[in-house]
């Protein structure tokens, strides 16, 4: 377990309101996280393990502002409403929950990644959100109290949390929801001498028409397949772990197209089926199919969405962007490598 320690920075503005300000990265899980075992904890049925890129920062201000009535969410500029605001209302009040308090907050967060295309915006959102929001609130949280925070947000930002490779444990539990609750957190994972690269498809930046939360549901509960891809899943975290130990990019790459071509066969076969595969990314899937056939060591993995995610030696990236790019029209192209866990920024609320 993580001994990593969250720095607090909490300056006073000039109505002595606390605040903080935090950035944090997307992660593209390598072994997918896909079903909850508990809705309410965000606890999944299976573990998982990731990548945190070096693109697509999400920043968050949190202030308190002991006069208000309500929480005020900002997003990219414009008010937060509906279900967003609603999942960022019920985090902070589990946040305050914890530090015995009652102040509400302004939250102001600036997002580059698109929102709602499976490129992972909720989890840098979240891990940003809970870096920011317990600093201002006062919670004294090591890294892996942190994840658990983050993970009650959106389950994947237990993993934002740190950099490079991480895994989420899935969360056992030995007779209460409360020992399982404890238990599921991320963690870095130990590697060789990696030099990866993630070139990054975006078939389609908009939202999607099936969300991750429902698409996840209904395949757990109508899917044939889930049950088989859920047990082999568990066998690709174990070769997944020693093929990173062993700095075995090709091997990495393997595991993790399988994982995720078989994911994605769960969610076809749910009734009705759930298809984010579009004509684009199917071309793209294709072409890195090609990119193997000519000798370029290229991998294909997907989230819950159209958009394709390709692991590659950093050294072959501006290749397989070309080979990409030249492949699906209209398709916008982005190279990431491993990027640095949550963090709180210096001049806070700045």
């Amino acid at each position: 377990m993580s001994e990593q320690h969250t720095t607090l920075i909490r300056p006073q503005d000039q109505t002595g309101a606390e605040r903080a300000t935090a950035v944090a990265h997307p992660n593209i899980a390598l072994i997918k996280y896909w079903g909850k075992s508990d809705e309410r904890l965000f606890l999944p049925r299976t573990d998982s393990l990731s990548m945190t890129l070096d693109i697509f920062p999400t920043t968050t201000h949190v202030r308190l502002d002991a006069q208000a009535g309500h929480d005020a969410v900002t997003l990219n500029g414009v008010p937060a409403t509906g279900e967003a605001l609603r999942r960022i209302v019920t985090f902070l009040d589990l946040v305050r929950d914890r530090a015995g308090s009652l102040q509400r907050a302004v939250v102001d967060t600036e997002n580059t990644v698109p929102t709602g295309a499976g490129l992972a915006s909720s989890a840098s959102g979240f891990a940003a959100l809970a870096t920011a929001a317990a600093a201002a609130y006062g919670l004294d949280l090591d890294a892996t109290a942190l994840s658990r925070l983050a993970r009650r947000g959106s389950g994947s930002a237990s993993r934002s949390i740190f950099g490079g490779f991480a895994m989420w444990h899935a969360g056992r539990t030995t007779g209460t929801a409360t020992d399982a609750d404890l238990s599921s957190y991320a963690e870095p994972v130990p590697t060789a001498e990696l030099d990866p690269a993630l070139v990054i498809a975006v078939v389609n930046a908009g939202p999607k028409d099936v969300s991750s939360r429902t698409a996840m549901r209904r395949t757990v509960d109508t899917s044939p397949l889930y049950e088989p891809w859920a047990a082999s899943s568990r066998d690709d975290l174990a070769d997944m772990q020693v093929a990173l130990k062993r700095g075995d990019l090709e091997a990495v790459g393997e595991i993790a197209e399988r994982n995720a071509l078989g994911m994605h066969a769960t969610m076809l076969a749910a009734r009705p089926a759930v298809r984010y595969l579009s004509p684009a990314t199917l071309t793209v899937l294709d072409s890195v199919l090609q990119l193997r056939r000519d000798g370029i060591p290229a991998y294909a993995t997907m989230d819950a969405g159209p958009n394709v995610k390709v692991l590659c030696r950093r050294a072959d990236a501006d290749r397989v962007a070309g080979v990409v790019r030249s492949a699906a029209a209209r398709v916008s192209v982005h190279i990431a490598g491993p990027g640095p866990g949550a963090r709180l920024l210096c001049g806070v609320g700045r």
